[in-house]
């Protein structure tokens, strides 16, 4: 299968393009490039693919994929909040866009990246895809969005599939230090400290960015009938934890550190614990990866590949980081880049 996969030079993508390669398919990548120098270690062997902003997006570029893979976002809640036109602008606006021009470019398959924030103060009980969507946040709302106007394109010809990802955590070699356990355990790794803002009582479900490429993986060879616009909690229920719960993971994955739970933030309303059943039923998809092993995995690549104060609060955070492309001009008030020459999609095989 062709695939485009957007958003390929980001924490997730960088991820999961080599895991769709590994399952054989041909992958082409679209990003905007704004994350592509943010690697830890040694640089990531990227698949081929096109600069361009996905405002940009044309029918010709998406001509001859069998498949979209649509990761590429302004993601994170903060970031949202400073700016909520240019999140809704993107993540909305330019997304529904961009599932239009594929219906019209012949795109079988759209997997849009969605996620469990979607539900927003859901409080205790399990939720289900067919829960109530209470967003909160201008990030989750986009979401939300799309999720509705995509939806409204499906026929026979277009299969859209929402995957309502849980809140990621991982090694990637494009990182982000601003999702809570890659955050708890950077912060423990440079400072021995293991700190909690909020009072440590918000349910956050969690996965691994291994375990999100595997469910794409899935989606792309499932039967149309198993997956046509539906959407997918992905995740499991063994990893819905309360935030002082993860704390404790990484206290015991970093040796000598020590939990401090301040509460100065106050009670967070984001809250929710989520049932993951119906991937397993539709896709036979399991995701494997526990938060200890993974605070365990991000503990062992900080201390290994030199993790510096420096990377973990600018490079690897998504708000400073385009701060500081906007304040040294690369980026303009609209999130454009100011100069970016594009360069060429591969021709379809």
């Amino acid at each position: 299968m062709r695939v485009l996969l957007t958003g390929h030079q980001g924490y997730l993508g960088t991820v999961m393009a080599p895991v769709l390669r590994a399952a054989g398919h041909e992958v082409v990548g679209l990003d905007t490039g704004f994350f592509a120098d943010c690697v830890l270690g040694r640089l990531p062997d990227d698949p081929p693919g096109l600069a361009v902003d996905l405002r940009d997006v044309t029918v010709e570029q998406l001509t001859g994929f069998d498949a979209v893979i649509h990761l590429a976002a302004l993601s994170n809640d903060p970031l949202g909040a400073v700016d909520p036109e240019i999140t809704y602008a993107i993540n909305h606006h330019a997304s529904v866009r961009l599932a239009r021009l594929a219906k019209d470019a012949g795109v079988q398959r759209f997997l849009y990246a969605s996620t469990c924030s979607v539900y927003g103060a859901a409080g205790d009980e399990l939720v289900t895809e067919d829960a109530p969507l209470r967003p909160i946040t201008p990030y989750a709302e986009s979401k939300v969005r799309v999720e509705d106007n995509v939806a409204a394109l499906a026929d026979d010809d277009f299969t859209p599939v929402f995957l309502r990802n849980a809140t990621a955590f991982g090694f990637s070699p494009r990182l982000r230090a601003d999702i809570v356990l890659n955050n708890l355990v950077g912060y423990a790794v440079l400072t021995g400290e293991v700190k909690v803002l909020s009072d440590g009582t918000p349910w956050r479900p969690l996965v691994h960015a291994a375990d999100i490429a595997d469910a794409f993986a899935a989606c792309l060879t499932a039967p149309v009938a198993a997956i046509n616009c539906r959407a997918f909690n992905i995740g499991t229920e063994a990893n819905n934890l309360t935030v002082a719960d993860i704390a404790k993971a990484v206290v015991d994955a970093v040796p000598g550190s020590r939990l401090s739970i301040t509460g100065e933030s106050g009670a967070d309303p984001r809250s929710y614990r989520v049932d993951f059943s119906a991937a397993r039923s539709a896709l036979g998809y399991h995701a494997t990866w526990t938060v200890a092993a993974g605070a365990e995995q991000l503990s062992r690549e900080y201390t290994a590949r030199g993790l510096t104060s420096d990377d973990f609060f600018r490079r690897f955070t998504r708000l400073p980081h385009l701060e500081k492309l906007r304040q040294t001009g690369v980026l303009d008030a609209s999130m454009r880049r100011i100069s970016a020459p594009p360069a060429e999609l591969p021709a379809p095989s």
